[in-house]
């Protein structure tokens, strides 16, 4: 999906991760959703769409990407949804004072791997604010040793995998494109290895 008049790319991650959001679209009316890393952030807007209350969010040192959140809302009917700077990695005043999450969205945040460590810090914050919480994110398999097994580890994260034909995403013409079909694309959801603190 390319809007050429803003130069402004959904990634394959993007689309596989919004069909799963499509499929669970019942039960996101009233649910709180971050989407961290949003870019274009389709998964986010169609979770306002769906009825849920949306904030998005990209590096704040990145005011492109914020820029490209704001453009998405607006081109979407969705003035009200909050884009605010959120830099992995960085507890900063922004992340402290985010409302509480139930589901946290996140399409292709594990691109590159010296970024991983900050993710999972930034994730492992909010889920520890909010235990119940669950990240919701797609990746694109780009090397044999990528893992990041050690890390939820580290982190006391659990992933459970969430098999692309669970959900119908396992079409090479997924959402009129023929992107997802040509990567190999998985999804997990990461969340506290013990959500109630024991």
């Amino acid at each position: 999906v390319l809007d050429s008049q803003y130069g402004m790319y959904v990634w394959p991650c993007a689309v596989v991760l919004a069909q799963y959001l499509w499929v669970h679209r019942g039960s996101l009316p009233g649910k709180r959703v971050l989407e961290v890393g949003a870019g274009v952030s389709l998964p986010g807007v169609l979770a306002a769409k769906c009825g849920a209350e949306v904030v998005l969010s990209d590096s704040e040192e990145l005011p492109q990407c914020l820029q490209n959140c704001r453009r998405s809302c607006l081109l979407n009917h969705l003035p009200h949804v909050p884009v605010i700077g959120l830099t992995w990695g960085r507890v900063s005043p922004q992340l402290l004072s985010l409302a509480p999450v139930d589901i946290i969205l996140g399409s292709d945040v594990f691109f590159d791997p010296k970024d991983f460590e900050d993710i999972l810090t930034t994730i492992y914050f909010l889920l520890e604010k909010n235990p119940h919480a669950q990240f919701w994110t797609t990746y694109q398999v780009r090397s044999a040793d990528w893992s990041i097994e050690a890390l939820l580890c580290k982190w006391k994260l659990k992933n459970t995998p969430i098999p692309l034909c669970s959900f119908s995403a396992d079409k090479e013409h997924l959402a009129s494109s023929s992107l997802p079909g040509r990567h190999t694309i998985e999804m997990m959801i990461i969340s506290l290895a013990q959500p109630d603190g024991t």
